[in-house]
């Protein structure tokens, strides 16, 4: 197959593990309001597990999922035990990580739809305090669940530890990567350096390792074997992909993103494409983005005014010719994977980066 067909293969394959996935997601969360065990007077329970329910099943591409699908296929065709549970896991740690970024973010959507924080605040208008407890609380139940779906996989036991090891580690990166994000967005101008290890942290190590080490561990390889080149591969897919949520955040369109056009800029967010504009940028128009930095109510005529400033600057082309070679650099890491791995897998992650690159532009 050429280049076109090989990429078109892959968009139909990740689409295949979505289709599949999200029916085994709804079956999970149907389940779990009888197997929770929550006392039978609570109605605050079975309303978490709904803004839990509806959140998960809200759309999201489901890229972790085929990440680790795809990374068990480099190895054998087979089903194998555990894969299912995994795949579970991935996203309920996804869930948990995007109510605590809307409580943080102090994010009224997600997804196209009001975020759990939001949805509490509008049923408790009176009680700021048990809206912010109640979303504090989904999310962390989201995050216990992604665990104890392991700990319940049927797979041997031996299978199950190594499994959580992998996600728990995850897990943890993740934390961390949420406290040093904060702690960016107190240097005026992050350099490349600091933006490359908050992505590390924050997104690489859970969106990228992790699904790639529990497709591995499930199809039976020996993870230390590999791991040198599975990290060449996963650290420019993460900075690819982040870069690709900061370019949309200030360039992409509002009804696909399914959040409002400039939400780094209202929190105050030194994301990639914020930096851009600041290193790109002096005088009056330097000044235009300092003021809206951090401003809630910046107005969407602002926004686009630093849109419009980030262009004439040359800001829009660097970010795509930077995702591009970082997608370039990731392709290249999985071209490498041959000697080891079944060509037609190979194939697939040699090709996902282009891919997800096109699909910004």
């Amino acid at each position: 197959m050429n280049d076109k067909a090989l990429a078109t293969a892959a968009i139909e394959r990740v689409a295949g593990h979505r289709r599949r996935f999200d029916a085994r997601f709804e079956a999970y969360f149907d389940a779990l309001a009888d197997d929770l065990g929550a006392p039978s007077f609570s109605r605050f329970t079975p309303r978490c597990l709904e803004l839990l329910r509806d959140l998960s099943l809200r759309g999201g591409k489901r890229l972790r999922v085929a990440l680790m699908y795809e990374a068990a296929r480099l190895v054998t065709t087979e089903d194998v035990p555990g894969l299912e549970e995994a795949a579970l896991s991935l996203e309920l740690l996804q869930t948990h990580g995007l109510v605590h970024d809307d409580i943080i973010d102090d994010a009224p959507v997600r997804r196209g739809g009001a975020s759990t924080y939001y949805a509490y605040l509008r049923e408790f208008p009176d009680r700021d305090r048990t809206a912010l407890g109640l979303a504090v609380l989904a999310g962390d139940l989201a995050a216990f669940l992604s665990l104890r779906v392991l700990l319940e996989a049927k797979a041997p036991a031996e299978l199950r530890q190594a499994l959580l090891e992998v996600q728990t580690r995850a897990a943890t990166d993740t934390v961390v990567g949420q406290v040093v994000d904060l702690e960016r967005d107190f240097e005026p101008l992050p350099g490349e350096e600091l933006l490359h290890t908050v992505t590390e942290y924050k997104s690489t190590r859970y969106s990228i390792l992790a699904p790639l080490r529990l497709g591995l561990l499930a199809a039976g390889e020996d993870l230390a074997r590999h791991d040198e080149r599975l990290r060449r591969y996963a650290t420019p897919v993460g900075v690819l992909g982040q870069m690709r949520d900061d370019y949309l955040d200030l360039f992409g369109d509002e009804s696909v993103v399914g959040k409002p056009s400039g939400s780094d800029i209202r929190a105050g967010r030194r994301s990639y494409a914020v930096s851009a504009v600041l290193a790109a940028t002096t005088g009056p128009e330097r000044a235009v983005v300092e003021r809206a930095l951090g401003d809630p109510g910046c107005a969407p005529e602002t926004v686009d005014r630093i849109r419009d400033i980030a262009r004439r600057r040359g800001v829009e082309d660097r970010l795509r010719s930077a995702m591009r070679h970082h997608a370039e650099a990731a392709s290249a890491a999985a071209a490498e994977w041959r000697p080891f791995w079944r060509e037609e897998a190979v194939a697939f992650f040699e090709h996902l980066p282009l891919w997800g690159m096109e699909r910004t532009l």
